[in-house]
């Protein structure tokens, strides 16, 4: 049984490392989040952190053993990742001003 849980582990946390990819890469969002999200770059980089500190998180394991604090650091790096996610879909901050100038 747990042979099927790690498989479905990696195919979501792989899944959501391509995504991420795609979404730096291209500027590509999923369908679902396209009228949500502002800066597609940030919210991909959000998922390949996501995948990666989550991926460890699920394949280390939340008990105390052989890896220390390892685990849980993953874990506090995924929750920093879905923050940057949130703040992909606020808007950036405003660039400087620029104003016209006229010829005359």
């Amino acid at each position: 049984m747990h042979i099927f849980l790690g498989v479905a582990g990696a195919g979501v946390f792989g899944l959501l490392g391509v995504v991420g990819v795609v979404s730096i890469v291209t500027g590509w969002v999923a369908p679902w989040g396209r009228t949500r999200v502002l800066r597609p770059r940030l919210w991909g980089a959000g998922c390949v952190v996501a995948a990666v500190s989550g991926g460890l998180f699920f394949f280390l394991g939340p008990y105390p053993g052989h890896y220390g604090p390892l685990p849980w650091l993953c874990w506090s790096v995924f929750f920093g990742a879905l923050i940057f996610q949130t703040l992909a879909q606020r808007p950036g901050r405003a660039g400087p001003a620029t104003t016209k100038k006229n010829a005359s």
